[in-house]
């Protein structure tokens, strides 16, 4: 369970009950199939804007839990910087859901957003006991990071419309795992209670 702590050297100003994840979405989709996963990701990005925007409203505090692309030497602005760039073919899905200054960022080496990752320990700092995971993909990042979410006792909130896989059959399987297997609430964003996770 997180535990309650006074301050992380003014660093993590924010405390709430809630924290949005936003996984792997600032992504330049150059790999086998991401021209498919892009068509699919679009209209679920705007789902996702949409509900980063609530969570804001509701003092909601957004994580973006990244890929750091197998670089040891990854820094989060250059990553945006390149996956917004006129040559990413993911300009338009990472254009919808660039961080604000007020957002945090963790880098993953692996699938999930815990694996020798900070987020665990910002989390704790935080306050937080819910957690809502966005992004790419439903079947692998996501599910993993739901997964030791799950095993760490937070409360899984997977929305349905909020995550994207490379197929639509893939994305059904991984949201019908995390709701049997995880306990997660896969409720579409629109009918979340943002005010009542978060008091």
């Amino acid at each position: 369970m997180p535990r309650a702590s006074h301050d992380l050297h003014g660093s993590a100003p924010d405390k709430a009950e809630t924290a949005l994840l936003l996984i792997d979405v600032i992504n330049d989709f150059d790999f086998a199939e991401g021209e498919q996963l892009l068509r699919l990701a679009l209209p679920v990005g705007h789902k996702i804007a949409e509900l980063k925007q609530r969570t804001k409203e509701a003092g909601i505090p957004s994580i973006y839990v990244n890929d750091n692309f197998g670089r040891w030497q990854s820094d989060f602005k250059k990553i945006v910087a390149h996956c917004k760039g006129e040559n990413s073919k993911g300009k338009p899905f990472v254009e919808l859901l660039l961080p604000d200054q007020d957002d945090y960022f963790v880098l993953k080496p692996k699938n999930s957003g815990f694996y020798s990752t900070t987020l665990d320990l910002l989390l704790t700092h935080l306050t937080a006991k819910n957690l809502i995971l966005t992004g790419i993909a439903g079947n692998n990042c996501v599910f993993f990071t739901a997964n030791d979410a799950y095993m760490r006792d937070y409360k899984v909130f997977v929305p349905s419309d909020c995550v994207v896989s490379n197929t639509e059959e893939e994305n059904a399987y991984a949201l019908k795992q995390m709701e049997t297997v995880l306990k997660a609430d896969t409720t579409v964003a629109s009918s979340l209670d943002l005010k009542a996770l978060n008091s």
